[in-house]
C-alpha cells in the first residue's frame, strides 16, 4: 500500500455494515503454549442473548484479564469482521475455533465492514449507542494459544485482519442485528488499512508516523509513535507476541 491512498468517501448517514453477533466473556485463567502461567484472559467469550448495555468501559458482563493492555475507554469494545474468518480457514484449514465467533475474542462479529472501510476516529452508531474508532487491535501472544498457532499474533498483524476498538461516547443498548451507522468521519484519509500498514509493515515511514501522530490518538499510541520518530527504529515484538 505505498503512498497515501485517496480518502475513503463518505455517504451521509452511510449504513457500514451489520452487527451478527455481539459476545462477552469472564476472565479465566490461561496459559502460554508451554504451559507457563499467562495470568486471566477473557478471550473466549460467549454470544448474547438479546440486548446489551455499552459504558464507557465496555459490554456489561465482559471483562478483561490484564487490565494494563486490556480494556479501559480506549479499547471498551473489541470489533472484528466474520468476513475474516473465510480467509483464515483458506489458511489454517478447519480449525474448530474458526467455527464460529469469537475466535479473536471479539465483542462485536459483524458483515459488511472491514479496516479497509473504516477509519480512525469514526464515529458509528449502533443500536442506542454512539461509538468512536479509536485504534486498530496489537495482536498478542494469546491469541497463539486461542488458535493453537505458535505465530498467530504475528500472521493476524501482517494480514492486516486485526481488527479494531470503539471508545463509547454515548452508552446505551446494542443486540445483534443492529446496523452500524456511521455519524461522523474526521479522518477519512486514514482508514484502518493505512494505520496497520504503517504500524506493522512500512514502521519507519518517517512521514506518515507524522502525519499520524497529528491525530487524536490514545496515550499508549502517542509514546509509540514518539518513540520511532525519535528513535529512528522499531520496537520490540516479542514480548507481545510471544509472551
Amino acid at each position: 500500500m505505498p503512498g497515501q491512498p485517496s480518502p475513503i468517501e463518505t455517504m451521509p448517514n452511510q449504513i457500514l455494515g451489520t452487527i451478527h453477533t455481539v459476545l462477552h466473556g469472564r476472565a479465566q485463567p490461561y496459559r502460554h503454549m508451554d504451559g507457563r502461567p499467562g495470568g486471566l484472559s477473557a478471550i473466549a467469550k460467549q454470544a448474547v442473548s438479546g440486548p446489551v448495555r455499552a459504558t464507557a468501559l465496555g459490554l456489561e458482563g465482559d471483562e478483561q484479564g490484564d487490565l494494563r493492555v486490556h480494556g479501559g475507554p480506549d479499547k471498551a469494545i473489541h470489533h472484528y469482521a466474520r468476513e475474516h474468518y473465510e480467509a483464515w480457514r483458506a489458511e489454517l484449514g478447519e480449525l474448530p475455533v474458526l467455527a464460529a465467533p469469537p475466535a479473536f475474542g471479539e465483542n462485536f462479529s459483524s458483515t459488511g465492514v472491514t479496516e479497509s472501510d473504516i477509519c480512525l476516529g469514526d464515529q458509528v452508531r449502533a443500536g442506542t449507542c454512539l461509538l468512536e474508532v479509536s485504534q486498530s487491535r496489537q495482536p498478542c501472544w494469546k491469541l497463539n494459544v486461542r488458535l493453537g498457532v505458535a505465530d498467530m499474533a504475528l500472521r493476524v498483524q501482517r494480514s492486516g485482519r486485526t481488527g479494531w476498538y470503539y471508545r463509547v461516547l454515548k452508552p446505551g443498548m446494542v443486540q445483534a442485528g443492529d446496523e452500524l451507522q456511521l455519524m461522523a468521519r474526521p479522518h477519512p484519509e486514514w482508514p484502518l488499512s493505512r494505520v496497520i500498514h504503517l504500524l506493522y509493515t512500512d514502521v519507519l515511514n518517517l512521514a506518515d508516523l507524522r502525519a499520524l501522530s497529528k491525530l487524536p490518538l490514545p496515550a499508549s499510541w502517542e509514546k509509540l509513535v514518539g518513540r520511532r520518530l525519535d528513535s529512528h527504529s522499531l520496537e520490540n515484538w516479542d514480548r507481545r507476541t510471544l509472551g
